[in-house]
């Protein structure tokens, strides 16, 4: 006679189990985002739609690779050993945020057939908001190609941390790699060339990376820490 539940049973309630079972419905997600991300662009036929602007293109492209970036950060201090909760949890939210909007930017790259990198990040802004933000040259040799990117040496220290002083450094670069992209959301937003769904993800960002800014730069001064120089 069997004296409990069985050990099938049992594993579908394992902790592990069930972060697998999420990551598999966030990857579902992400795909069926990305499959139907396109059809923003028009009601009908592929042969009906009117191609993506400069605009459209350059911060499609451009966001998504800042985007790769801070899913980077954000994969390495999960995996840090010490890290308070609360750091994990911004972390999460922000793979999961910005893992949903690559792919919706992407599959719009997809569905009209256009890269999905560019060979001259930023070339889409205004030259007058470059000059405003004091945005890198991607010509300049040493500079991350887009505003607020976090160098390879700062990404390498940042592997190489733990605790506390992981929190704070990861914190700070990602508080400057949000700002760097509330610009580029920004030039998006205010441009004319930019389409309707352009406009609406860019409006997006503006409103929920700022109200990340806000809250990482509260936990970055409850470690006692300042943010980096833009």
């Amino acid at each position: 006679m069997t004296g409990g539940p069985t050990d099938s049973h049992t594993d579908r309630h394992h902790p592990a189990w069930l972060q697998i079972a999420g990551l598999v419905s966030v990857a579902v997600l992400l795909v069926a985002i990305g499959v139907v991300a396109g059809s923003v662009w028009s009601p009908g036929s592929r042969d009906d739609v009117t191609t993506m602007s400069a605009t459209d293109i350059g911060f499609a492209q451009d966001m998504s690779a800042h985007h790769d970036q801070a899913l980077l950060m954000a994969r390495t201090i999960l995996a840090a050993p010490d890290v308070d909760p609360t750091i994990r949890g911004l972390a999460d939210q922000l793979v999961v945020a910005q893992s949903a909007e690559s792919a919706t930017m992407r599959g719009w790259l997809q569905f009209f057939g256009l890269p999905l990198t560019s060979d001259s990040p930023e070339s889409w802004m205004p030259h007058d908001d470059l000059r405003t933000h004091g945005h890198p040259s991607a010509a300049t040799p040493g500079t991350p190609p887009m505003p607020g990117m976090a160098s390879t040496d700062e990404l390498g220290r940042l592997a190489t941390l733990r605790g506390d002083e992981a929190e704070k450094l990861f914190l700070q670069l990602m508080i400057r790699h949000h700002r760097g992209g509330l610009d580029m959301a920004q030039g998006a937003y205010n441009d004319d060339r930019s389409g309707p769904a352009t406009k609406q993800l860019a409006l997006n960002m503006l409103g929920d990376q700022g109200n990340e800014i806000g809250q990482m730069s509260m936990l970055l001064k409850e470690r006692g820490a300042e943010p980096l120089p833009t």
